[in-house]
């Protein structure tokens, strides 16, 4: 008896599972996946039996697995849906039981390749037929098992009907259900031969015994169970034949949920994921998936977990994978906005309204909260004859400490639906890239993603971006650009996607930013991952007695009514704005020929400008397509599919002013640089940058001296300096140690 809900009748069942595979037609408009690519086609009376022709396909072995979609099952009986999603492991049986007596009325042909089981089986039938006599039953121990001879693997698909479930809800009463749930590849194993079928011979009677294996672990058979062994109690011993065995394709995943559903304070979940024949291969890490399956426990348990009553594992058993699509992301947990909250959000002046609700607790940088507003929305991806141009936007935040950049890369952290967010110091290069872990249990290597692949599709927050390593650093450079990540370790070679939006946060190497050095000197970061970034932002925090009285004013009130001071602008709800930039990103707006001219006439004037002025950043065609990625962002904020000039100015403005922070105290400055500043420079220059730090004073004065100062004017920085404890000189008058 197999049912719904244990009671329903087994032989029932099965042949309601045959009228279905016979009967279905999908030219009736059914609600599956194969009706509705059939409903595309000329209507035909072979082709709408979709079913029909895919038993012929796996009676010829011309087809492996067939999918099952559950929708149309319900257009014949809703009633057998409900029984399958509440027993899948069971129905799972019953369907196949179906496929293996329909299969001989499909079958037309012999099959023309056989594999070494077919062979295998062929021979010990041969040989049975031989010496068995006429009318002698078989030993039942020694019958063929239904999984040894079926070559064909039948899995389900979820009815359109069934909700996603979050990880973290999958408790006990979902197993042995099929549900489905929605998350990012964290861990892929290698694809490896999984028994389904033990095959076993005995050394005292020479009968063979079949064990089918229904989980990942088994214990193996020792003694024979045949007849002649159990008469005579011979005690035969059982040997394993691994070419009378059956093996499949099998691999494990690790799914963890996404970091929107993730409540403050916890840490994400993960649910182990089994994937056997068809169903492998089929994603990395970091892809976003939408996985349906059986909830199952691991039936082999230690002996300690069984005195406790409890399960060593739960997995899932993959009938369904499929990798989602960024649009389906994008909509995951997000309603559409009714007429009223649009209208709120697109009355006059939407823009500004939008960057002020970005972290509004946090006092001015307006045109910061504009360019991290366009990081969310993101431009437009471009793939011209299979070369990629990336969409999303990268921006660098700099400045002095106390400025709030921590604040604003949490805030957005928050704010976006995928995020990471790491620091410097504690992001490696496995921690940003991809881990190659060895498995305790099997020892196999796995490959694991790091924040970078996690945050696919997604921002990649990174504080601290001046403390990481040199090596750790280079990781980054083919993400900012090509949006890939190339993994070569432990003999793994593989390429995987990462494809996010980077925001990072650095300090100046001496504490606080230098106008009179330049850039790479302030952060110690190399050019080439500068260029990468689109927006450079400067945020430097200067002393001035009307914008600190504001600055003092506004930090008192929060602190007194926990929310930010009134202001012009209704700051918009967290959840609102998610809304609105998932709806945003749907648009794909393109750069019209009447605006090609013009923008093209912009660059080559900003960058004869940037040649003139000696400008600190490198301007270049990165340049221009920085220009056209925010444009395009400012037009899909307007959710519109052309872009327009104004939104070419404006992105063209943003441009300006991030260079502009850079270059504020540039002129400001007009005295000439004093001669002890410029001979600290030069002493500076000889201190090794690890180890001691310190240097010989008579080869320090030498360097002065080379450089054109006097005598005197070397002795007076010493002095200056010492004083100010910036550096030591010892009492042997030998040696400059700095602070």
């Amino acid at each position: 008896m197999a049912g719904r809900g244990g009671g329903g009748d087994y032989a029932e069942e099965r042949e309601k599972a045959k009228s279905f595979l016979q009967g279905f037609s999908s030219s009736g408009g059914g609600g599956g996946d194969a009706a509705r690519k059939k409903q595309q086609q000329p209507p035909q009376e072979e082709s709408s039996f979709s079913y029909r022709r895919s038993l012929g396909a796996l009676a010829h072995r011309e087809q492996v697995a067939l999918y099952v979609d559950l929708d149309d099952v319900a257009e014949e009986d809703p009633e057998l849906v409900d029984a399958v999603c509440e027993n899948a492991k069971r129905y799972e049986q019953v369907f196949a039981d179906a496929v293996w007596e329909l299969l001989p009325q499909f079958r037309q042909r012999e099959v023309a390749h056989k594999d070494a089981l077919d062979v295998y089986i062929e021979h010990r039938l041969l040989l049975e037929g031989r010496g068995q006599e006429p009318g002698q039953l078989r030993d039942p121990q020694n019958q063929f098992p239904p999984e040894l001879l079926r070559r064909f693997e039948l899995y389900f698909k979820a009815p359109s009907s069934a909700k996603a479930r979050v990880i973290r809800e999958v408790k006990a009463d979902a197993i042995g259900k099929l549900v489905t749930v929605r998350g990012i590849v964290t861990r892929v194993s290698e694809v490896k031969p999984r028994m389904v079928v033990a095959t076993y011979s005995c050394d005292q009677c020479g009968a063979e015994t079949y064990q089918p294996i229904q989980s990942p672990t088994f214990t193996p058979l020792l003694m024979c169970p045949s007849r002649d062994c159990q008469t005579n109690r011979a005690g035969g011993r059982l040997y394993l034949q691994s070419r009378g065995s059956k093996f499949t394709k099998y691999q494990e995943l690790k799914i963890q949920e996404h970091s929107d559903q993730v409540p403050v304070g916890n840490l994400p979940r993960s649910i182990s994921v089994s994937l056997q024949g068809e169903n492998t291969r089929l994603v990395q890490p970091g892809d976003h998936v939408s996985v349906t399956g059986v909830f199952l426990p691991v039936r082999q348990a230690g002996f300690r977990q069984l005195l406790q009553g409890l399960l060593s594992d739960t997995y899932l058993e993959a009938h369904h994978i499929v990798c989602m699509s960024k649009s389906e992301q994008e909509e995951l947990g997000e309603g559409e906005l009714t007429e009223e909250e649009l209208r709120q959000i697109t009355e006059e002046d939407f823009y500004d309204k939008l960057a002020a609700s970005i972290a509004p607790e946090i006092y001015g940088h307006e045109d910061v909260k504009k360019a991290l507003l366009l990081l969310l929305v993101g431009g437009v991806d471009q793939n011209p004859q299979g070369m990629k141009i990336r969409g999303n936007i990268n921006i660098c935040l700099m400045g002095d400490p106390g400025v709030a950049k921590s604040q604003l890369l949490s805030y957005i952290t928050r704010l976006a639906p995928r995020s990471q967010y790491t620091t410097g110091r504690g992001s490696s290069g496995v921690g940003l890239t991809a881990a190659v872990l060895r498995d305790p249990l099997t020892g196999e290597l796995t490959l694991e993603g790091g924040a970078l692949v996690l945050a696919d599709q997604g921002v990649c927050c990174i504080d601290e971006f001046d403390k990481m390593l040199e090596s750790d650093r280079t990781a980054i450079h083919e993400v900012m650009e090509q949006q890939t990540l190339s993994i070569a370790k432990a003999g793994i070679l593989t390429t995987l996607n990462a494809r996010c939006a980077i925001l990072a946060a650095a300090n100046p190497a001496y504490g606080r930013y230098n106008p009179k050095r330049s850039l790479e000197q302030n952060i110690q970061l190399p050019a080439a991952l500068l260029s990468r970034f689109d927006l450079l932002w400067l945020i430097q925090d200067r002393p001035d007695r009307d914008n600190d009285l504001r600055l003092a004013q506004h930090i008192t009130y929060v602190h007194q009514h926990s929310r930010q001071p009134p202001c012009q602008f209704q700051q918009l709800d967290m959840g609102l704005m998610r809304r609105y930039i998932a709806m945003c990103k749907r648009k794909q707006p393109a750069v019209p020929e009447s605006l090609a001219d013009y923008i093209t006439a912009a660059y080559v004037e900003m960058r004869k400008e940037a040649w003139a002025n000696k400008d600190t950043t490198y301007t270049s065609a990165r340049t221009l397509l920085g220009i056209l990625r925010l444009a395009t962002a400012l037009a899909r904020l307007r959710r519109v599919d052309v872009v327009e000039k104004e939104d070419v100015n404006e992105a063209m403005r943003l441009m300006e002013m991030s260079k502009d922070t850079l270059l504020a105290d540039k002129g400001q400055t007009g005295r000439a640089q004093r001669p002890s500043d410029l001979i600290f420079a030069a002493i500076r220059e000889l201190v090794p940058a690890g180890g001691t730090r310190s240097v010989r004073l008579a080869e320090a004065e030498q360097r002065c001296l080379s450089k054109g100062f006097t005598p005197a004017q070397v002795q007076a920085a010493l002095s200056e300096y010492e004083e100010l404890n910036v550096w030591q000189v010892n009492q042997q008058k030998t040696r400059l140690t700095l602070v």
